[in-house]
């Protein structure tokens, strides 16, 4: 799989992020370290514990990565659980099906990228 069939799969813009940074290698570089990024999971955990503060930060942080990276998929919904999430909101109607869109997202874009790792050598 090459860089750009993963952004394909991913829902991602190639065109976007080459056009910001200019290098397949430094675009190779970031996507490969989103793997390791803990936000998703602090997302996740600070969801569990109750905790919107930190809930927020997380999807505020995972939003911001897919806006440079151009994962636009993830990047729409992460925006609206970033906005739902915002400081002094309490919960919405249909919240849990914007968490359950991000966890969607995140997953396709993590076997994207995992599927780009293994084919371009690890």
């Amino acid at each position: 799989m090459t860089l750009k069939e993963c952004y394909t799969a991913m829902g991602g813009d190639y065109d976007e992020v080459m056009g910001r940074l200019r290098s397949e290698k430094l675009v190779q570089k970031f996507v490969l370290k989103f793997l390791n990024d803990g936000s998703y999971q602090l997302l996740l955990d600070s969801l569990a514990a109750g905790d919107r503060d930190e809930a927020f930060r997380a999807a505020h942080t995972i939003k911001g990565v897919c806006a440079n990276l151009a994962f636009n998929t993830l990047l729409a919904s992460s925006e609206e659980l970033t906005e739902a999430l915002r400081e002094g909101k309490p919960p919405q109607p249909g919240e849990e099906e914007l968490v359950a869109r991000v966890k969607t997202d995140y997953e396709r874009t993590r076997q994207a990228i995992q599927a780009y790792q293994e084919g371009a050598g690890g």
